[in-house]
């Protein structure tokens, strides 16, 4: 069970790693989001996003490996795909790529509510 939950950790940490071309500028932040960013405030908080998503990766990447990490890695993970998917629903008129953060969020919150759930179920009594 625990390779499992090496498994989902890695998934979901992978997701979250993916926005970190966002990093690079606008450009890749265009090809991630389909949204042009012209204000430089607002593209160095989506800059920083990434990076912050990257750490959050980073972390689930690492408690794949190392169990004494699971749980707040898990946390992490569907604190942050949660908030997004309910900031997505709850808003109109976002475009073809928003919707397809959201699928992909909706697989890391899976990955990470089995790996939870796997966890929960292994616990010593």
């Amino acid at each position: 069970m625990n390779h499992l939950i090496t498994g989902l950790l890695a998934v979901a940490g992978i997701i979250h790693l993916l926005p970190l071309t966002g990093v690079l500028g606008g450009s890749h932040l265009f090809s991630l989001y389909e949204v042009k960013i012209e204000d430089p405030n607002l593209l160095i908080l989506m800059r920083h996003r990434a990076v912050l998503f990257a750490l959050l990766g980073l972390l689930l990447v690492y408690a794949a490996f190392k169990p004494s990490f699971h749980v707040v890695a898990m946390v992490g993970g569907l604190v942050s795909a949660t908030a997004f998917l309910w900031l997505a629903v709850t808003a109109s008129g976002h475009n073809l790529s928003i919707t397809k953060s959201v699928y992909v969020d909706v697989i890391a919150i899976v990955c990470l509510l089995i790996a939870a759930t796997i966890k929960w179920l292994n616990q010593p009594s």
